[in-house]
């Protein structure tokens, strides 16, 4: 989970803030971080698609944002990156990771290797694939399977990591939690503009 606080992470923001009227200072903040964050989820989703062979769409719908708030009555206002679905396990099915086309010399050299009929995945962006021995698309495409043991029961789904564990690679958190600490600042000075501007003409 990356997270924002301004009081910890941008001294610089805090300062200014202590400068504005504490409840439009709370609101300048509370949406510079939300921005803040948004940019970072967009970040993160290009470092994963980059990194790992997955769509944007894959990544988009798998990345929560938790939206700043004030909590429990004092100032802390925080706004949070989190990987993974609500409750989902650390683990996803390798079905999102299977190739779906191949060329038509890449078939002709696994037959003659005998692997055709294999299904073979790619989880690094550049990265080979690899055939996963066994394994056969089931539950309406929605899952790979593969046998345990020589007999056709029992079979069990293949694994892989998800999301959450991709975002939390130091490749990918290290550089996105860098760029929203360097962005942050501007986005809360533009922000603080704002609201004192919009409470100076009578709005809230």
């Amino acid at each position: 989970m990356i997270t924002i606080d301004i009081r910890t992470n941008v001294s610089s923001a805090a300062a200014k803030l202590n400068q504005l009227q504490k409840d439009l200072g709370n609101r300048a903040t509370a949406s510079a971080i939300n921005k803040t964050v948004d940019l970072g989820r967009t970040q993160m989703i290009r470092g994963i698609t980059d990194e790992f062979n997955v769509k944007a769409a894959y990544v988009r719908e798998r990345l929560r944002v938790r939206r700043a708030s004030a909590k429990q009555g004092r100032f802390s206002i925080e706004g949070s990156l989190i990987g993974g679905k609500a409750g989902a396990k650390r683990s996803a099915n390798l079905i999102a990771f299977v190739e779906r086309s191949v060329t038509l010399a890449e078939a002709r050299r696994r037959r003659k290797a005998g692997t055709l009929n294999q299904v073979f995945v790619k989880v690094k962006r550049k990265g080979p694939r690899k055939a996963v021995k066994g394994a056969f698309i089931g539950n309406k495409g929605r899952t790979l399977f593969k046998r345990v043991g020589k007999d056709r029961l029992p079979i069990e789904p293949v694994q892989v990591i998800d999301i959450a564990q991709m975002f939390n690679t130091k490749l990918i958190n290290k550089p996105v939690r860098a760029y929203m600490e360097q962005r942050f600042p501007g986005v809360f000075e533009r922000e603080a503009a704002f609201f004192v501007q919009r409470f100076n003409r009578g709005g809230r």
